[in-house]
């Protein structure tokens, strides 16, 4: 695992050691390795305070998955991926190419660790290509004017816009409606909108306790109500059926094994999911 002490001291100022960061506590509770002990510290006390990060980290990785093959077998060979996250196999692209050889997929996250960690982001199949800017979700406008948007993105065409796992990290205060509406706004009729949220709907006291928890360890958050998630997607037409927990959209074979062992559970998993579609 990653140590602090390895860090030089003008990469450690910039990677914001000092607090916990979403792209390397989730790359804690899916196993990976590229995560600093102010991470591990705040995924054991998440862990403590809701034992079902772990669960929903895969259930929500593996719904990604399958979000992203729909579209692509909808015909959309475009996708922008916003809080990407640090590369686990089958990332994004993988998954799309398999269907879309030539798609195109441009990533954008702002922990320095992803892109340390960028070129497994950008082995596209020879026939697609793949980009990788570091940028803020908070900053719409400079991720639509990025130069590797506008080269691998015809924004007169349809392009899935996936923002997984991603907005429970931005409060009211930092506006999260306006900006997946900035983020929508150029985009071509029949695009898409691929998101997912955590929820305390099934568990509000844990999820309470593990909210004290996260921002005692110096991270922000707000989880939001069924109504609230589904507010995301004004603007467009829920694809069926609708905002679910993960495990209920279209789940695939591996998916109903977890659900048979009782792994995904609406509380275990805790998550809004959707996918919309711009007129």
């Amino acid at each position: 695992m990653a140590d602090s002490q390895d860090v030089d001291p003008g990469m450690y100022e910039k990677l914001n050691l000092d607090r916990p960061h979403p792209a390397r506590v989730y790359d804690y509770f899916l196993g990976g390795k590229d995560n600093f002990e102010v991470d591990r510290q705040a995924a054991e006390h998440l862990l403590k305070a809701f034992p079902g990060f772990r669960t929903a980290a895969l259930s929500n990785r593996m719904w990604m998955h399958r979000a992203a093959k729909y579209a692509a077998e909808q015909g959309i060979t475009q996708f922008l991926d916003i809080g990407t996250g640090i590369p686990t196999e089958p990332n994004l692209h993988e998954v799309v190419q398999e269907i879309v050889p030539s798609a195109h997929v441009v990533y954008a996250d702002n922990d320095p660790i992803v892109l340390a960690h960028s070129r497994a982001l950008l082995v596209s199949k020879p026939e697609g290509r793949t980009a990788y800017l570091e940028a803020d979700v908070t900053d719409p406008q400079g991720i639509l004017g990025a130069d590797e948007v506008k080269e691998l993105i015809d924004f007169s065409k349809p392009v899935a816009l996936s923002i997984v796992g991603v907005f429970h990290y931005l409060p009211d205060h930092l506006q999260p409606y306006d900006l997946v509406r900035q983020l929508l706004e150029p985009l071509a009729s029949g695009s898409l909108l691929i998101f997912s949220h955590c929820t305390p709907d099934f568990a509000p006291e844990l999820w309470e306790r593990a909210m004290v928890v996260y921002k005692a360890d110096g991270g922000e958050a707000q989880v939001r109500s069924k109504e609230e998630v589904t507010r995301f997607f004004d603007g467009t037409e829920l694809v069926e059926p609708g905002v679910v927990s993960p495990f209920r959209w279209f789940p695939d074979e591996e998916t109903e094994q977890y659900v048979e062992r009782g792994e995904f559970t609406d509380i275990m998993c805790s998550l809004w999911v959707g996918v919309g579609r711009k007129p």
